[in-house]
């Protein structure tokens, strides 16, 4: 059907979600590779130019680019594999779902702001602003760990244990990248939501085999 095509519109932003990721996996790994030098360099020269805490800072902000990477990247997996055509690797993950995508995206947000944090505090440039800064990513990461608090309570429509690990073997033991949904899986994330809703079962617990 027609309509039911439009779905491939979201491929554009795959792509480019999937640039920027690449975008930024280049530029840690360029940063990385710049830091890593002149430290050498300096350390052979006898120069004493960085410190430690400045190379400690310039290390996180390496991390830092790396973990932006990956949010970019876990949207563009998951978006091709909710819309376009299943993968393994996203199954794998954990991403079945677009609450799933969230979660799994607030989590590495989450890393992201302690790393932020941790350079500011190995600066310790401005204490008064230092202290400022913490309350601001003490907030926004308290929300965002509430946000995750609440949607575990719910639950995810395939939390399927085995489907994850089946999938996990397929990818990394067999090389299969796309994976098959059966009418089994169908049958059993039916009957996990009916049981989920009926408050049968805990919302976090999935079918299985």
């Amino acid at each position: 059907m027609l309509i039911g095509r439009t779905r491939f519109v979201v491929f554009i932003a795959v792509i480019a979600v999937l640039l920027v990721a690449f975008s930024l996996f280049l530029q840690g790994t360029w940063v990385a590779l710049e830091t890593i030098y002149e430290t050498w360099r300096d350390l052979f020269g006898q120069r004493e130019d960085s410190t430690t805490s400045e190379l400690a800072v310039q290390f996180l902000e390496v991390v830092s680019t790396m973990l932006k990477a990956v949010v970019f990247y876990i949207i563009g997996v998951g978006l091709y594999s909710l819309f376009i055509r299943p993968l393994n690797l996203t199954s794998a993950l954990g991403v079945e779902t677009l609450a799933d995508l969230e979660q799994k995206v607030v989590s590495v947000i989450v890393v992201i702001l302690g790393v932020t944090f941790l350079e500011h505090f190995i600066r310790w440039q401005e204490p008064l602003e230092t202290l400022y800064f913490a309350g601001a990513l003490a907030l926004a990461g308290g929300a965002l760990v509430a946000f995750q608090y609440v949607h575990r309570r719910q639950g995810s429509d395939l939390q399927q244990p085995e489907a994850k690990l089946r999938a996990r073997r397929e990818l990394f033991e067999h090389g299969n990248e796309q994976r098959q949904i059966g009418e089994r899986d169908v049958q059993r994330a039916e009957d996990a939501t009916r049981a989920k809703l009926e408050g049968r079962v805990d919302g976090g617990d999935g079918g299985g085999d």
